[in-house]
């Protein structure tokens, strides 16, 4: 059991509560290792760098990755008064989403699955020093 009041363990939780700017994309239709392909290009980067990389890469994960991060570098500015020069992306990755499963078809009776994997995607910018 959880020792003290309970607005004091809640205080002591929003203590230790990253306050970097970031933005999550939860249920996006692309598998993990799919965007985790684009992602590893915009790892470390600058925001304006990994923008340009991502308008002209051509895989579809790239637009999804492009809008998050445009909303990731809103956050940034309108909630935390950092300026956009000085942001870097400091972590990007995919984690495992629901999959739904589909039946197609096949020859003499028999029926394939089709497993159409989704991704939570989450950026987290940083300010350089």
């Amino acid at each position: 059991m959880a020792k003290g009041h309970r607005s004091q363990i809640k205080r002591e939780r929003n203590a230790q509560k990253d306050t970097r700017p970031s933005a999550k994309l939860s249920y996006a239709r692309v598998s993990v290792q799919k965007a985790c392909f684009v992602l590893d290009a915009i790892r470390g980067k600058n925001v304006q760098t990994a923008l340009a990389i991502l308008e002209y890469n051509p895989r579809y994960a790239s637009s999804i990755i492009k809008k998050l991060l445009q909303s990731a570098i809103a956050n940034a500015e309108n909630n935390n008064g950092m300026n956009t020069e000085n942001l870097y992306i400091a972590e990007c990755y995919a984690n495992k989403g629901p999959t739904m499963k589909r039946v197609q078809p096949r020859a003499r009776g028999r029926a394939y699955r089709i497993e159409k994997r989704m991704s939570h995607i989450t950026i987290v910018l940083d300010e350089k020093k």
